[in-house]
């Protein structure tokens, strides 16, 4: 600004600006930077993770191949989103269907809880009272009809086993026609909404009734049992995973660990 300029500042009870010192400039970058690097450190670094409490140990570990048939124990298996998987063996991924491809369990069928399972060689062997044994392989053929199902009134579908599957069930259950189906994980599953509607949590289901995997701890069996006059055994109920050192029903809030391990043994 010239002299004739401040001069008229002057006259008006005004001063001139003072030129900005550099300094300034540089302390606004460098408080900047410093901002940005505690809001880059802050989302770096890694999460606290929230203290869990140990609810018991896993005592067992069961899966049931064939929806209604008797289990196969595991020593260790793997907890995916549609339940407990261990190699090629899945949880309640095989189903007994009927005409129309409407579900048979033991509700309808209670024999088929002699139907006992073991996994050998990347096959499925069946055996059941009376019955030569039936050797499945892991994976039905891929040109095998797919059947429209529907299990507890929900529509899913299930890859043809074959027709010696179908004659060995319709044969030891001797009431009428039935065919062995397998999910695939390709296929979708029953939704959780219309399961449980009043629930939040979204999951499919395949075969099992009503959610992946089921937990059952061996305390909350001992409470039941006081009060019931026949005593019930734990695989009346066919849990995946059998709990030990917990109190009776404790498993229920101890559900979130499952979701946070991707893996289970005994």
């Amino acid at each position: 600004m010239g002299a004739a300029g401040s001069s008229a500042l002057a006259r008006l009870g005004l001063s001139a600006l003072q030129p900005r010192p550099r300094w300034l400039g540089v302390a606004a970058l460098g408080l900047a930077a410093v901002a940005l690097g505690a809001v880059a450190w802050r989302r770096a670094r890694p999460r606290r993770r929230r203290r869990l409490q140990q609810v018991g140990t896993v005592a067992e570990l069961w899966i049931y191949p064939v929806k209604s048939c008797k289990g196969v124990s595991v020593k260790a298996a793997e907890c995916t989103a549609l339940g407990l998987r261990s190699g090629h063996l899945r949880d309640r991924f095989w189903l007994v269907i009927k005409e129309g491809g409407h579900m048979v369990t033991a509700r309808q069928e209670p024999r088929l809880v002699l139907v006992s399972t073991t996994y050998e060689d990347d096959c499925l062997i069946l055996r059941a009272p009376g019955m030569d044994q039936l050797v499945l392989p892991s994976k039905p053929r891929s040109s095998n009809k797919i059947h429209d199902c529907r299990v507890f009134g929900l529509d899913i579908q299930g890859r043809d086993c074959g027709d010696e599957a179908a004659q060995w069930f319709t044969n030891f259950l001797k009431t009428e026609a039935f065919r062995l189906v397998q999910f695939e994980k390709n296929m979708k599953g029953r939704p959780s909404s219309k399961i449980f509607p009043s629930v939040g949590q979204k999951y499919q289901v395949a075969y099992p009734d009503c959610s992946p995997i089921m937990v059952l701890s061996e305390a909350s069996l001992a409470d039941l049992n006081t009060r019931l006059e026949k005593k019930v055994k734990m695989d009346n109920f066919r849990p995946n995973i059998v709990v030990a050192g917990s109190n009776a029903f404790e498993e229920v809030s101890g559900l979130l660990l499952l979701r946070l391990m991707p893996r289970c043994a005994p």
